[in-house]
C-alpha cells in the first residue's frame, strides 16, 4: 500500500468512527427518553428496553469491528460483542425472576463492558486521538456496574430509572467524542 492509500484508508476509518460515536449518542438519548416516557409506566416496555440496550451495544460494537478492520484487529470489541450477547440473554432470563437480578446483571456487564471500552479507546488513541472521553466513559462504566451490584444487593427494588442515568452519561461520552473529532478535523483542514 502507498502512502497515500494509508491516508486514505485512516481518513475512511475517522470518517467512520465520527459516524458511529454520532450513531451510539443519537441512540443512548433516544433509549433514555423512550425509559423516561414509557418506560417507568409499563413493566413490558421497560423490559423490552432493558433487553434492547446490551443487544444494541452487542450489534454496534459488531458494526464498528467490521468497519475498523475487522475482528482480528479489534479483539477487544469482538469479546465486547459476545459479553452484550450474553448480557442480552442473562437480562431475558433475569426479568422472570427480579429487578435486582436484572440491575446485578447490568453491573456485570457494565464493568466488563466498560473495561473492553476502555481497552479500545486506548488502542485507538494512537491512529485518531480524541480518545480521552471514551477512556473515561469506561472508567466510569466500570465504577458505574460496581455501584449497580452494590445496589441490587439492598432490599429495595430498583427501577429503569436506575439504567437511565448510566446511559444518558454514556450519550454525552459518545457525543463528546465525536464532536472532538470533528471539530480536529475542521482544524486540520484549516491549517491546510
Amino acid at each position: 500500500m502507498t502512502h497515500y492509500q494509508l491516508d486514505l484508508a485512516r481518513a475512511d476509518r475517522e470518517r467512520w468512527l465520527k459516524q458511529y460515536y454520532f450513531i451510539r449518542a443519537a441512540f443512548s438519548v433516544a433509549w433514555v427518553a423512550a425509559a423516561f416516557a414509557a418506560g417507568s409506566s409499563s413493566a413490558l416496555i421497560a423490559g423490552a428496553l432493558l433487553v434492547l440496550y446490551p443487544a444494541w451495544d452487542a450489534a454496534a460494537n459488531f458494526v464498528d469491528a467490521l468497519r475498523s478492520g475487522g475482528f482480528g484487529q479489534n479483539r477487544t470489541q469482538a469479546l465486547n460483542v459476545l459479553a452484550s450477547l450474553a448480557t442480552t440473554v442473562a437480562v431475558l432470563i433475569a426479568l422472570q425472576m427480579s429487578m435486582n437480578l436484572v440491575l446485578a446483571v447490568f453491573g456485570g456487564w457494565a464493568i466488563l463492558a466498560g473495561l473492553l471500552q476502555l481497552g479500545t479507546a486506548i488502542r485507538r488513541w494512537e491512529s485518531f486521538g480524541a480518545q480521552w472521553a471514551m477512556v473515561l466513559s469506561g472508567a466510569q462504566s466500570a465504577l458505574a456496574g460496581g455501584f449497580f451490584i452494590f445496589q441490587a444487593s439492598t432490599p429495595a427494588v430498583p427501577s429503569i430509572a436506575t439504567v437511565t442515568g448510566y446511559a444518558a452519561v454514556g450519550a454525552l461520552y459518545f457525543l463528546v467524542s465525536a464532536i472532538w473529532l470533528t471539530v480536529g478535523d475542521w482544524r486540520c483542514r484549516a491549517a491546510m
